[in-house]
């Protein structure tokens, strides 16, 4: 028997919080969280909450939908509970070691040399480029100063540069940082894209200078 309704949980093809509608030639999806805002408007606008203006709503917001469906739009983004997690934690670990790591830099005494490196990703989708740049500048001791989404290379401001070893570790963090930005918000494709190992750069003209 053909299904009614489809979550999206049970059809990874469909948009997250989404459901499908079965019936006639064109499926009809609906997207869920857009429900639940013009619900709330609706609510909103009578100024009570009671439960028939709640289903009132609901009911409108459908018909709405249904009425004027928008452009089935995808834009990559998959939740994964439990890389979620491993991303939270790893993000609140690295912000307290680099917070100290900075902090020593700071009172060390002697001058440190900073630059700017390009640090190429696997990942080329717009979502996971913006994604992995957010993740990478919350982290102190590096700043993301330009994304260059034709390259899918990220270019990166670091406090100390004065040891090739420095600059592999940065490489090396924002690599990680990367791979786990996807594995908590990615799609199949760019968990397995993230496997494998990181593009290598050439030691010269990679993207470090002098500031």
């Amino acid at each position: 028997m053909k299904r009614l309704i489809t979550l999206s949980r049970r059809d990874p093809e469909l948009p997250p919080f989404s459901a499908a509608l079965a019936g006639g030639r064109r499926q009809r999806v609906l997207d869920l969280p857009l429900i639940a805002w013009l619900t709330l408007i609706w609510v909103l606008l009578w100024s009570t909450l009671t439960w028939a203006n709640v289903i009132t709503g609901a009911v409108v917001a459908t018909v709405v939908c249904l009425a004027f469906p928008l452009p089935k739009v995808d834009l990559g983004l998959r939740l994964h509970p439990w890389g979620i997690l491993v991303l939270a934690g790893y993000l609140l670990y690295d912000m307290y070691t680099s917070g100290v790591q900075v902090t020593r830099q700071i009172f060390s005494g002697h001058p440190h040399r900073p630059a700017v490196i390009g640090v190429p990703l696997r990942c080329r989708g717009d979502l996971m480029l913006a994604a992995t740049a957010v993740t990478v500048s919350n982290v102190p001791g590096g700043s993301v100063i330009e994304v260059r989404r034709a390259t899918a290379t990220l270019f990166l401001h670091v406090l100390d540069a004065d040891r090739p070893a420095a600059l592999d570790a940065a490489r090396r963090s924002v690599w990680r940082l990367e791979r786990l930005t996807v594995r908590a918000f990615g799609t199949r494709d760019e968990i397995e894209r993230v496997a494998e190992p990181p593009p290598q750069q050439r030691r010269t003209g990679d993207g470090g200078h002098g500031a």
